[in-house]
């Protein structure tokens, strides 16, 4: 899918160009959850497609009592899923805000997603779901050989996620993200973690940017030459790497990986490659996410400061 011309503004919104999920999530805040079945249900064997819009849709579910009357209303596995999606979303802000409600929140989510899981056994969705909450309670199962660190984590349940779709994408998201230092981890684990998943991931596949995450994750502005990392050049050649590799398949993909292109553009950026930056800056259209530029300042101040020094157009200009 092309993602279309920068026409002067951002355009922030999560379901980007997907537009049936930008129509549904209109829907949602309207009170109505008969789009948002019918999404779904289409995304059943299309498992990144359908991670991307179940989590969307509970973030945009998450304040109402839609999912509630829907599950009562008309259960099935599109309303199990969305229940499981919204209830992790509201433990997770509950947790993060040290909420008293959250380990009650929590255990419903658990719950939650085993509902889910059993509804439609093939799912790795609801999976995924229960693994965005595993940096709550810090499970720790001992990791396979190949990693310098050897950090614990939860393994068991990413293993079982990849039992059912080895190249998960969120899943591998979730699961580096229990090893960052905000989540109890290291940057030392974050970094084994993130080239181990980045190493093991087939050539061509976003998960090649997972290094990169890690790297924003733990980049502290405070250290000596911070903002040179990107030059080294290991984390040159990964960016680069994923620059051939992977960018020129973007274009068919299903909806426009707005969040993954923006870390590769960022890293293109700050290793100074800017011309190759401004062909994953295209890419993106007019979409943007709030990650990476939020770990280095406003988001939309970065943002263009970055498209500035590609020679592209920003807001105002």
């Amino acid at each position: 899918m092309t993602a279309g011309l920068f026409e002067g503004q951002y355009v922030w919104h999560p379901a980007a160009d997907d537009r049936v999920l930008a129509r549904v999530c209109v829907e949602v805040r309207a009170g109505r959850y008969l789009g948002a079945r019918e999404a779904l249900a289409e995304t059943r064997g299309d498992f990144a497609l359908r991670a991307h819009r179940s989590l969307v849709l509970a973030s945009e579910a998450a304040d109402s009592d839609l999912v509630e009357r829907w599950l009562a209303e008309e259960p099935g596995p599109e309303a199990s899923l969305l229940w499981a999606r919204v209830a992790v979303v509201r433990a997770l802000r509950a947790a993060d805000a040290h909420d008293p409600r959250a380990e009650a929140l929590e255990r419903i989510a658990l719950a939650a997603c085993d509902r889910a899981a059993h509804t439609d056994p093939a799912d790795p969705t609801p999976w995924v779901a229960k693994l965005a909450m595993a940096r709550l309670h810090r499970l720790r199962d001992a990791a396979p050989r190949g990693l310098l660190t050897a950090p614990p984590g939860p393994w068991r349940l990413f293993a079982h996620v990849l039992s059912l779709d080895p190249w998960h994408r969120e899943a591998h998201h979730r699961f580096l993200a229990c090893f960052f230092p905000r989540h109890g981890g290291s940057v030392t684990a974050a970094w084994d973690v993130a080239a181990f998943l980045g190493q093991r991931a087939p050539a061509g596949s976003a998960l090649g940017l997972l290094p990169l995450v890690a790297l924003v994750e733990c980049y502290d502005p405070t250290r000596l030459l911070a903002d040179r990392v990107w030059e080294q050049p290991q984390w040159r050649a990964t960016a680069v790497a994923l620059y051939r590799d992977w960018l020129p398949i973007v274009a068919d993909y299903a909806f426009t990986p707005v969040l993954d292109l923006a870390y590769l553009a960022h890293a293109l950026v700050m290793a100074r490659r800017e011309e190759q930056a401004r062909t994953a800056f295209t890419a993106m259209g007019p979409y943007a996410s709030r990650m990476p530029w939020a770990a280095f300042g406003d988001p939309a101040d970065e943002l263009s400061r970055a498209r500035r020094a590609c020679g592209l157009p920003v807001p105002g200009t």
